[in-house]
């Protein structure tokens, strides 16, 4: 019997997969460190990181690693939380005068963010405004080496450094594929230090990215395999890490999801509930991933209206094992996993009147989170009226009917 050569019945969606990062994954990878750095040719190092990284002893790691490589080291560790466009300025200044050829990143997606936005301004000169959007960047970037110690924002595996306008407070995403990290450093045993709180919330936050990743407008089948994957991971791995804090196994599998969760970003942007998640930052300085584990819910509710992210959350449901007699119930149940890892295991508010949000700025919020990014990547097309909808909806606590 001759083989069957008919292709399979499937859409060929067309897709740009770009992938300039190695990644290093498991328990004392950090070891390796002077190594890469060394293979990549470099000398002198900028080390940016904040002040948890040095009272947990992880800054001090990471120096050991390099000095026993032989580079110079020059050591920026006064990353605040949410960099702002001053940090970036103040990172710049330090670092001009001392001509290092390279950037290492150590830290949450503060640090790694500032790494990535010190290195525009470094080599490309200007503001960081001027490189808001994608590829403004004109001249070559320094390498840059990502150690992510949460596992949450997967900026390791993105080429944009979100950054705040220290003027208007609202985030800036500023992406160009020279920023991409020339190697990823993914050690779980960096993260058994994180305190509960930050566990959680980076946690719901990698989460969220698999949950709106899979579904945007943008997605290709490469976004959805890593998106995929990370929700199996994160879904799976979340409650453990919450209750076994000390669980490397389990802490591997959050910051391996982070990073898929991260990859995906990068190949398909995010949706509707960032957009709605960073005014509220910016007005109430609301812990990041408190705000998304607020919003996702009803916005799963809101595009489930939508076939095709209908059909993807019912596979993603599938995975976790809810099974239902009707594609509504299932729907359900998937929002219902999502508010319980939210709130039992992460221990997270799961209405925005429980995070002292002022109900009359939710029309102003709805205009600006109108205007981020994100939302135009969203399954379900938004406008400031749908978003303030949502807004006040995740205020009581009602579902989304609309």
């Amino acid at each position: 019997m001759k083989p069957c050569l008919t292709p399979p019945a499937m859409p060929m969606t067309p897709f740009d997969f770009d992938s300039r990062t190695r990644v290093l994954f498991g328990a004392g990878t950090l070891d390796r460190l002077g190594e890469m750095a060394r293979e990549i040719g470099g000398k002198h190092a900028l080390l940016v990181t904040d002040p948890g990284l040095k009272a947990a002893g992880h800054e001090q790691r990471a120096i050991d690693r390099l000095n026993a490589a032989g580079l110079k080291i020059s050591l920026f560790d006064d990353v605040h939380p949410n960099p702002t466009t001053i940090d970036i300025e103040r990172g710049v200044a330090f670092a001009r005068p001392l001509n290092v050829d390279l950037l290492i990143g150590l830290g949450g997606g503060s640090s790694m963010d500032c790494a990535k936005g010190i290195n525009f301004l470094l080599t490309n000169g200007g503001r960081m405004q001027d490189y808001r959007g994608t590829g403004k960047a004109t001249k070559p970037m320094l390498p840059l080496i990502a150690v992510p110690t949460t596992a949450g924002t997967g900026s390791e595996a993105q080429s944009y450094a979100v950054i705040s306008d220290a003027e208007t407070h609202m985030k800036m995403a500023c992406g160009d594929k020279k920023a991409l990290a020339r190697v990823a450093i993914l050690d779980p045993e960096l993260t058994v230090t994180m305190p509960f709180s930050v566990t959680a919330a980076t946690g719901v936050d990698a989460l969220s990215h698999a949950v709106e990743t899979i579904v945007t407008k943008k997605r290709n089948p490469v976004s959805q395999m890593f998106s995929r994957q990370a929700w199996q991971l994160l879904s799976q791995s979340l409650a453990t890490v919450l209750s076994e804090p000390e669980n490397v196994t389990a802490r591997g599998a959050m910051q391996l999801g982070a990073y898929f969760a991260g990859a995906a970003i990068e190949n398909s942007m995010l949706g509707a509930t960032h957009a709605l998640a960073n005014p509220l930052s910016a007005h109430f300085d609301l812990v990041h991933g408190i705000a998304v584990g607020v919003l996702l819910p009803f916005v799963v509710q809101y595009n489930a209206r939508d076939d095709q992210a209908r059909a993807t959350y019912l596979e993603l449901a599938s995975l976790a094992g809810i099974e239902s007699d009707s594609e509504a119930k299932t729907i359900q149940q998937l929002v219902e996993l999502l508010r319980k890892l939210t709130s039992e295991s992460a221990g997270q508010p799961l209405t925005l009147g429980e995070c002292d949000v002022s109900r009359e700025m939710l029309p102003k919020m709805a205009d600006e989170a109108a205007q981020q990014w994100t939302g135009q990547f969203n399954p379900r097309p938004v406008t400031a009226q749908s978003l303030l909808e949502i807004y006040q909806c995740a205020f009581d606590g009602t579902d989304v009917t609309f």
